[in-house]
């Protein structure tokens, strides 16, 4: 166990920017409680998420104090921080829910890593209680809005329009601080770096009523070699939930790194050492694919367990060589009287989740990136029926790397 977990941090591309960068450093040689926050927009993290968690994880290893925090209350205001737009707003039943369910993801992944126990907390629990002349009182005084309209997260949605409930939203996450300092001597807040002028505002909160040490951490916004957001696909979002992203699916996300990527992505998502990594990247051309192997196997397990990485591993290698046991694959049942009867094409790419509406469907084909039975599909009228059966399967393939079974149900 090293006493530098910052160093462990930054060695692993963790850090973007933090204050009181030496005090920290030494406050972070003793177990210190921490917290990062997560709002419950969905019923499911995804893969933007997992860097906070990963550096939450190293935390943990090295003997710091974990809080994690479901934005219960802060939901139901909407962060506008790198947002073009006010965010939807969501009912406190759906709120609760996806809290529910994104607590319950946070525990999974981090119940494998070893460490002091993982602290939950819900900021509705004293958020929605909130006195509001009481709160002016004593958080308000301290905000000068002349200062917040400086900020990126407010300064980009001027243009558009800022409303006065996305304006407080500062101001309950620097309270969470607060509140989390008062009740489990929470000193170092942890945070995307879009949250920079929110963990800051919080840090200084802390200081100004409490007259105690606090610290702030960013962690990298991050892009793909190619220039796209960590996480996004043609699909849409990689999600941490199986039932939205499936143990395969998320496998080759990660398998199909692209090559510029591979080290990076090894210290960032997995717990394999630094050297370890550079020795496995040293490669190049298809030797490569040895280390996007590991990266899939290693980030699988650590979301999915080992046993649906291990599966994952298994159905990619199966058709890649061209086998047929690949049953981690994703697919769709159809009832044999449907099939028989036959289904349009584009009728059927739409109920497998392959594309999000028809006309993205008729585009996929009038492109040539779908393919039947490894068959180019060129008509967008054609009728799928029983007869395109092989194996009991008809096989579907998006582009080069989505594949979709459809099977009897």
């Amino acid at each position: 166990m090293s006493n530098d977990v910052l160093k462990i941090l930054e060695e692993r591309g963790l850090v973007k920017q933090c204050t009181h960068e030496e005090p920290l450093r030494k406050k972070l040689q003793q177990p210190t409680p921490f917290y990062i926050g997560f709002d419950a927009t969905a019923d499911s993290l995804h893969v933007g998420h997992l860097l906070p968690i990963m550096v939450m994880a190293h935390m943990r290893r090295q003997g710091h104090i974990p809080i994690a925090l479901i934005g219960g209350g802060t939901t139901m205001i909407g962060d506008p921080s790198g947002k073009s737009e006010m965010r939807q707003m969501l009912d406190a039943d759906t709120i609760a829910a996806y809290a529910q369910s994104i607590g319950a993801q946070i525990r999974g992944i981090l119940a494998a890593v070893p460490g002091p126990e993982v602290t939950m907390v819900n900021n509705a629990d004293w958020l929605l209680k909130l006195n509001y002349i009481e709160f002016l009182r004593e958080v308000g005084v301290h905000f000068s809005v002349n200062r917040m309209l400086t900020f990126d997260c407010f300064k980009i949605r001027m243009e558009r329009g800022l409303s006065f409930l996305e304006l407080n939203y500062m101001l309950l996450q620097s309270y969470d601080f607060l509140t989390l300092f008062r009740r489990y001597g929470c000193r170092v807040q942890i945070g995307g770096d879009d949250q920079w002028s929110n963990i800051i505002s919080g840090v200084d909160l802390v200081r100004r009523i409490e007259h105690e040490d606090a610290y702030g951490l960013t962690i990298p916004l991050l892009e793909t070699a190619d220039g796209k957001k960590m996480g996004k696909t043609e699909a849409g979002a990689v999600w941490l939930g199986p039932t939205l992203t499936t143990p395969y699916e998320f496998y080759q996300y990660w398998r199909n790194t692209h090559d510029q990527d591979v080290n990076r992505f090894l210290k960032l998502y997995t717990f394999l050492p630094v050297e370890e990594i550079d020795a496995l990247t040293a490669k190049e051309g298809q030797e490569i694919n040895a280390a996007k192997e590991r990266l899939a196997f290693e980030v699988t397990k650590l979301v999915h367990g080992e046993e649906e990485a291990v599966k994952a591993k298994q159905a990619a290698r199966a058709l890649f060589a061209g086998g047929k046991e690949a049953g981690a694959i994703p697919s769709t049942q159809i009832n044999r009287q449907r099939l028989e009867a036959g289904i349009n094409i584009v009728d059927l790419l739409l109920e497998c989740g392959l594309v999000a509406s028809k006309s993205e469907g008729r585009r996929l084909i009038q492109q040539g990136g779908l393919t039947i039975n490894e068959q180019r599909v060129e008509d967008i009228e054609l009728l799928i029926d029983a007869s395109y059966l092989q194996d009991n399967k008809i096989s579907l393939r998006k582009g080069k790397k989505v594949h979709h079974h459809v099977l009897l149900g």
